[in-house]
């Protein structure tokens, strides 16, 4: 088997684990989200665990990869060089929270939800792509 489908198997493979993970923690279900949210009322803290698990898996996860030379189906490692905070970031990572706190859903469990495809669960695909879009057409400041 050549070496980009190797790579190719490997992503799917990692993805299917993301799914499946999001799948059984429950956070396909955005009420879990809202539920998170919702300080005052009928407060649900599953949320807080799985992202905690992620962060504990993530931090771990990169303190073993990188200590390879290269990772296993690329030639070296692609990590972010840039530090600085500006305008696109900031703004895309608010307008992420609002879509994230009216809809219930961030991109993953969204995308793991397309089964049983509902008019928000719709909406809130639509407004993503047009985000998508909206951030290429606006220009990045270096």
């Amino acid at each position: 088997m050549k070496a980009s489908h190797l790579k190719t198997l490997a992503g799917y493979i990692a993805g299917l684990i993301f799914g499946l993970g999001l799948a059984i923690s429950g956070m396909t279900d955005p009420a879990r989200v809202l539920g998170f949210l919702d300080l005052f009322g009928a407060w649900d803290p599953t949320l807080m665990f799985v992202l905690g698990g992620a962060v504990v898996t993530n931090f771990l996860g990169y303190r073993l990869v990188l200590r390879r030379k290269a990772p296993l189906f690329g030639n070296a490692f692609q990590l972010p060089t840039r530090q600085d905070l500006d305008g696109r970031l900031i703004g895309g990572a608010a307008l992420f929270g609002i879509g994230w706190g009216l809809s219930g859903y961030c991109p993953g469990p969204a995308f793991a939800s397309i089964a049983g495809l509902s008019v928000p669960l719709l909406a809130m695909l639509i407004a993503m792509v047009a985000g998508w879009f909206l951030a290429r057409a606006i220009p990045a400041s270096r």
